[in-house]
């Protein structure tokens, strides 16, 4: 499968070291040295209710070792198959990529319950990645992963759209599971349009975002319901206040086009 549009047939190498999730990010809600309106942004976006349709579409993923506990969130977008972000399911500590076998998706999650559990089966990453080595190799814009359940809870679930083209209007939101709130879905609405950067492989928005939220799907609200225009990957701190980086959904291979 070769990178999507827009992204360049030569990969980058290189680990995402200071790109995803900073250090001096993480432990106060990705607001830099903004500790204190970072976390209040966190504390200030909506909880929605996770059991009910459209947001029992996303969910959790979960991933539990003697060493460490860690989630990020997830998105059914075929009955099968959840889009998530690549470094969820890559080990910094031991440099080494989770097995697909240690991952679990809770569709629907809220505070320790949820609608339904699958565990993965297999995952599909940007062609830059090799999971059979011991490197993240590129930058945000192959930040993307999609895993294939051994459940398809999308039947009961439900799923979201990926959008295939533009980048979301005036009523652009992400929904995850913030550190701060791990066992609520929160969502940051009002996020803007967004601005498309790289070449058009990234898209930047305001919404307020953290660890947890990796993976999460940034949604346009339309009258029909949510279309997932990107995928978040990173935070970052710029002169403009708090940036949340996505990958657009366009960027993306369609999940139908993948066997079980």
């Amino acid at each position: 499968m070769g990178p999507g549009p827009g992204l360049a047939q030569t990969p980058d190498a290189g680990t995402l070291h200071n790109q995803i999730y900073r250090p001096e990010l993480s432990g106060i809600c990705g607001a830099g040295r903004q500790g204190e309106a970072g976390c209040a942004a966190i504390r200030g976006r909506e909880i929605l209710d996770a059991g009910t349709a459209p947001w029992r579409a996303i969910g959790r993923v979960n991933f539990a070792s003697l060493q460490i506990r860690s989630h990020c969130t997830g998105t059914l977008v075929a009955e099968a198959v959840v889009l998530t972000a690549a470094h969820c399911l890559y080990n910094y500590a031991r440099k080494a990529w989770i097995p697909a076998q240690s991952l679990r998706f809770v569709a629907g999650y809220q505070r320790g319950t949820g609608l339904g559990v699958a565990g993965v089966r297999r995952y599909v990453l940007d062609p830059v990645q090799d999971p059979a080595s011991r490197d993240f190799r590129g930058g945000i814009a192959r930040d993307w992963a999609l895993l294939v359940l051994d459940t398809p809870l999308g039947a009961s679930a439900g799923i979201l759209p990926m959008a295939r083209s533009g980048t979301g209007d005036s009523a652009t939101a992400l929904a995850g599971y913030a550190g701060l709130r791990p066992h609520v879905l929160s969502m940051a609405r009002a996020c803007g349009p967004g601005q498309l950067r790289a070449g058009g492989a990234i898209l930047e928005t305001p919404c307020p975002a953290m660890q947890g939220d990796s993976g999460a799907p940034l949604l346009a609200l339309t009258e029909a319901g949510p279309v997932i225009h990107g995928v978040l990957s990173a935070v970052a701190s710029t002169e403009g206040g708090l940036r949340s980086l996505s990958i657009p959904a366009a960027q993306i291979p369609d999940p139908a086009t993948l066997t079980p």
